[in-house]
């Protein structure tokens, strides 16, 4: 629970239908089969320019490693099938989330962790032709490995070390594809997506929201304010909840202790609840019961996957949380919505 804690409190615009990455108009560009493994239609040699200068891939890469938390979703979005992935938590069968599983098309890629550091023996093993890391807190030191191993793609200047809009991440890797157009398509699909269900709900740009994660941790309730981790809620519509920022270290999530928990309510909270006990511990942390979105069944209490998709905020990410989280929030914004953990 702290090492996610620690990731997404670097600003995120969590910062969330599965059919979002693609178009039916004939005319959008062409994305690779996803079941293919490789990268169709790129142009090289690709020039990439980051935080720490610039990288040329100089052909179309067959073997890329994924050093990030999330990056494997994007690249399987554009239909390469990484030969490494990155465990970031949730212990997930390839260290890929359901939402995005099917896309490895049976594929098992090597597993790299950073608990002590990026295993770069590990990586070169791997003989990567492409080295994507742009959600992996990669310093100048890591990213001058990294590049003695294989042309290395990283953030944008002036953007965080973990957690950049997921937007500029996707043109990043798109780019070191030979593929920006591509990468272009999945960002204009999935913020048309979400406009249309904002569309479909107009009450919703009257109503206020909060999210918090589903439940305290060593005492404390990590609450996001507004701009920290919340497009997935006021792209739809929901004006933030404000008045607890001053209980938030700066570009982290408001550390909220049990007799402060009032300052949380709103017409709808979004609690990203992970499993049982979590949703206990909850219920029972301060006030929690008296705030008015609880008492009047206007809460959302995800699941495991719901809430570790609003985490991952990728594009294929965000899309199923807009496909599941929406039924949820017509829910709550009726009154409707269950006490409970999501059976």
């Amino acid at each position: 629970m702290r090492l996610r804690t620690a990731l997404v409190t670097v600003a995120l615009a969590l910062p969330l239908l599965l059919a979002a990455c693609g178009s039916d108009d004939s005319e959008s560009p062409a994305v690779s089969d996803p079941t293919t493994g490789a990268a169709a239609g790129g142009t090289f040699p690709a020039t990439v320019e980051h935080k720490f200068g610039e990288t040329v891939v100089p052909e179309e890469p067959k073997r890329v490693v994924s050093v990030g938390v999330t990056e494997q979703d994007v690249l399987l979005q554009l239909g390469v099938v990484p030969v490494g992935v990155t465990e970031w938590y949730g212990e997930q069968p390839d260290a890929t989330w359901p939402w995005a599983h099917d896309l490895l098309d049976g594929a098992h890629p090597e597993v790299l962790h950073t608990d002590d550091g990026f295993e770069f023996e590990k990586i070169a093993a791997l003989k990567p032709d492409l080295i994507v890391g742009t959600n992996a807190g990669m310093t100048k030191k890591d990213y001058q490995l990294f590049s003695a191993i294989a042309p290395t793609i990283t953030t944008d200047e002036g953007s965080n070390d973990y957690f950049s809009p997921w937007q500029d991440q996707v043109l990043q890797i798109a780019r070191g594809l030979g593929r920006e157009a591509d990468g272009q398509q999945i960002i204009d699909d999935l913020e048309a997506d979400y406009a249309a269900v904002a569309a479909e709900h107009p009450e919703w740009a009257d109503l206020t929201a909060t999210f918090s994660q589903g439940g305290p941790y060593d005492g404390t309730l990590y609450v996001y304010p507004p701009g920290l981790s919340t497009d997935f809620l006021t792209e739809l519509g929901f004006t933030m909840t404000t008045g607890f920022e001053d209980y938030a270290p700066e570009g982290s999530q408001a550390e909220i202790s049990a007799e402060n928990v009032g300052l949380i309510d709103a017409d709808v909270i979004v609690f990203a609840t992970e499993d049982e006990k979590g949703f206990e511990g909850l219920q029972d942390f301060g006030t929690i019961g008296s705030l008015s979105a609880v008492k009047e069944n206007r809460s959302v209490y995800t699941d495991g996957t719901l809430a570790g998709a609003i985490y991952f905020d990728s594009p294929i990410s965000r899309a199923y949380v807009l496909d599941k989280l929406t039924p949820m929030l017509e829910q709550a914004t009726a009154g409707k919505a269950p006490r409970a953990f999501p059976s």
